[in-house]
Parts: structure tokens; sequence; C-alpha cells
């Protein structure tokens, strides 16, 4: 049987884990200037340094693959190379980007057949912490470790880079003998239910990694949280931390928290602002127990000046709340849901046919990508999108192309000045507004990040023309 999160937790204590503070594999610069980006088939150890060789398929043989580093309003050309079993193709998640270069398999380009290229070539628009992965059975490539991060620094960056350290969180399915666990992709169950949830943490590919930090200094940490599935729980006061940037979005201050756990969902990002006095550490916070998957050794007097002068917001329109169109999406399906009425390719399916075509969520009835678009949009034009979710398990909701602002959370006071976001999180029964300009002309994705969930229906799109 599998281990349960709790064993490995048990077991994680008697491990010695020395892992120095961990380098991302470099991309390779083809000779025309191109970032050469390779998906295929390598080995990798997930839970101890000398244990069991992972069968993983990563960019450039490593989970998370190359961080992609550039300057806000560069050029990025990145030439994606298919060495896989089956297609794929690159999203690159949270760019205001060209249509054509979002990378979505089905909507915006075929995906990538085994053996071809692709050569994606756009400019970043905005700085902040932003990351790429599979997009075509997004399920099962991303689980299996195709991902990596994308950083947009400012012109002037506020943080030199031994004070900015990027940390990729997931949580990996590993079975009893230490290695991923493939045999239970795919799960129907795990579909209609939570989505893939892992019972192993990483960070940055590795397990348990230590950082050396310099008493004194400010630091900015950059959390992605790369899982399929997992919500991370986690509280930053418990070092002084506070936070500068969501989703990659700078707040332009520093606020530190006023509830716990913070909860970074699927896809979502946090940059956080710390100046460190002892040691200490990143814990997950959802089990009996705090657990930690990253350590801080903190030693030495710093020789930092005071607080950096922080990174300024990037400039994303505003919406127009007063004139804005508002648009209904209603959540449904799922185990322990409403199955009654889900219509999938034209056709309303019935009891016997969910396990055959596997699609047990809709967005206002619809299962996965419908004909028509949940909504037209004209260039400028504020959208209001009303979530209600209708089903007994939390989703995490991203929006391709646009950044948005949360304005109104059933349950939960409004935020006089919210955060922008390209991915929120919503639970179940409760219903979530979100604002913004569709100022991005082109098809765009609308879907649950928990990436079995998008598979099993919750995948919508969007026209901005």
């Amino acid at each position: 049987m599998l281990w349960t999160r709790r064993h490995f937790i048990k077991s994680a204590s008697a491990l010695t884990l020395s892992a120095a503070t961990p380098a991302f594999v470099r991309p390779v610069l083809a000779e025309d200037g191109f970032l050469e980006i390779t998906a295929g088939p390598s080995r990798q150890r997930l839970y101890q340094e000398e244990g069991a060789l992972s069968d993983l398929w990563t960019y450039n043989g490593f989970a998370p693959g190359p961080e992609i580093r550039v300057t806000r309003g560069e050029r990025v050309r990145v030439r994606f190379v298919n060495n896989l079993e089956e297609p794929s193709s690159i999203h690159w998640h949270g760019i205001r980007i060209d249509n054509a270069m979002d990378g979505v398999s089905g909507l915006t380009q075929e995906a990538v057949p085994p053996g071809a290229s692709f050569d994606y070539d756009f400019t970043v628009p905005d700085a902040g912490t932003y990351w790429y992965h599979a997009h075509n059975k997004s399920w099962n490539q991303v689980a299996r470790g195709l991902y990596g991060p994308l950083i947009v620094d400012e012109e002037e960056a506020a943080f030199d880079r031994e004070h900015d350290l990027t940390l990729v969180a997931d949580d990996w399915r590993l079975s009893e003998d230490e290695t991923l666990d493939t045999a239970s992709m795919g799960s129907l169950m795990e579909w209609a239910h939570a989505g893939r949830l892992g019972n192993w943490l990483t960070v940055n590919g590795l397990p348990h990694p230590k950082f050396s930090l310099k008493k004194g200094e400010a630091y900015r940490l950059r959390l992605v949280n790369a899982s399929n599935a997992r919500i991370l729980e986690l509280d930053p006061n418990r070092f002084g931390g506070r936070i500068i940037a969501y989703d990659g979005q700078a707040l332009g201050r520093a606020e530190t928290l006023t509830y716990a756990p913070f909860l970074l969902g699927p896809a979502q990002r946090v940059d956080l602002i710390v100046v460190p006095e002892s040691d200490f550490a990143l814990e997950e916070l959802s089990g009996d127990s705090p657990f930690e998957f990253a350590t801080f050794k903190v030693s030495g007097n710093g020789t930092a000046s005071g607080e950096p002068v922080l990174p300024a917001p990037n400039a994303i329109p505003e919406p127009d709340l007063p004139n804005a169109r508002r648009v209904r999406l209603d959540m449904t399906g799922g185990a322990m849901g409403n199955l009654e009425n889900i219509t999938y390719q034209g056709r309303k399916l019935a009891r016997e046919d969910f396990r055959k075509t596997r699609q047990v969520w809709a967005f206002n009835g619809v299962a996965n990508l419908g004909d028509d678009p949940l909504f037209a949009a004209k260039p400028g034009e504020t959208i209001l999108i009303e979530v209600l979710n209708n089903t007994s398990w939390a989703h995490a909701m991203h929006v391709h192309g646009h950044h948005f602002k949360v304005v109104k959370r059933s349950g939960a006071q409004a935020d006089a000045d919210p955060p922008w976001r390209d991915t929120f999180l919503i639970g179940s029964g409760q219903t979530v507004e979100i604002a913004f300009v569709a100022d991005n002309s082109g098809k765009w994705l609308f879907h649950c990040h928990m990436l079995e969930h998008a598979a099993a229906g919750m995948t919508s799109w969007f026209e901005v023309a």
C-alpha cells in the first residue's frame, strides 16, 4: 500500500540531509540566441540524497527545469524541444503574453509532437515571480516534473542575486520504495475528489534543502507552488516574513499577515521579505504537527544598511467596476456533487458515461472546452466574473493572459485595496467575484489549476476581440 504523509514525516526525522543551497540547471543557448528547453525522460532522487532514483519527465534533465531570468520589457526566445513519448507544449504562467505564445495545446497552438520543436518568442511586460509548465495532459506531465521558474527582474532590482531566492515547492506521490508512483496517475478517484495529492515535499527538486543566510540582511523569498493539487498551509509570521508580492505582482509595501495559516494554492506564488536573526524553516501546517520542508541557517552579522527599496507595482489597468459586465460561472460536479446536468461535446452525459469520458466537473453545465466561449469581450472592457462553487471541494482558478482583483468573497470582509492575482482559491460553497480589464486580444483559458479537475471538465475559455 502507499505510505501516508504521516509515515514520510516520521521517517524524515531519521534522515541526515546535507543538501547545499540548491542551484537550478542552466538553460542552453543555441547559436541563433534561443534558449533551448528540452523535455525528456530523466532520473532523479526525490526522497534521500543516496536513495532510489525516480523516473521523471524533466526540462533539461532536472525538475525544476532551468530558471529563466530576464528583465522587465525584455524579449524572451525559447526553443522547446520535445523528446517525450507524447505531445507537449509550454505555458508561461502569469505572463500577460501574446496569445499565440500562451502554449495552450488545442486553443492557442497545436501540441508539439515527439521529436519536434516549437519556438516561443515574446516580451515580458511585468516584473515578478512566474513559472512555466507543460500544458498538454498537464495532470500527467506536470506531476512527472515538467515545470520551472521564470523570474522577471525590475530594471533596477531591489535585491541582488545573493539575497533573492527562488523556492519551487512540489509535493510528490511516492511509493514505499521511495520512487515516484506513476501507476496511480490518471485515477478517476483523484479526478473526482481533491486531485492528485502527494506525500512528500521538495524544494527546487531536493528533499529538505538547507539555505545559508546572513544575520540581519534582507532577503527576498520567491515561493512557487508547483503541486498538481496540494494547497500549502504556511505561516510567514513564524519567522518574521512579510508579503511583498502575490502571483508576481508587487504590492509596493511589506505586509504582515493578520491571520494564519496562509494558503498557497497550486500555481500561486508569494514573495516574502525576511530579515533573519536566527535559524528558521518553511513549515507545512496542514498535518497534526508542523512539517519542515526547507531550513535556513543564519550566521554572522549582516552588513546591509536597512531595508531595500521595495519594488513598485506593475502598471495594470484598474477595472471600471460601475460599468463592468457581469458574467456568472456555476461550478458543479465531482464526488458528492451534482452530476445530473453535465454536457460534454454537445451531449448530456448519463451515469454510465462518466467513467468512459472521465468528465465529472462542469462550468455552467458544460464539461471541458465548449464550442462557445464563456464570454466574448471587447478590448478595454471591464469584466466581473461571479464564481459560485457548488461542489464539495476547493478549487484554484486561473485566468490566462490577464491579472484580476478579487473584489468580493462570501464569508470574508472586502479588501479595500485587493492585490492583483492570476490564480484564486475558492472554497466549497463559496462565491467569489473577480474583476479585470480585458485588454489582451485572443482566446484565453479559464480553468481550475487542480490539474486533475481541469482534465475532468473544469476548463473554459473566453475571447477578447
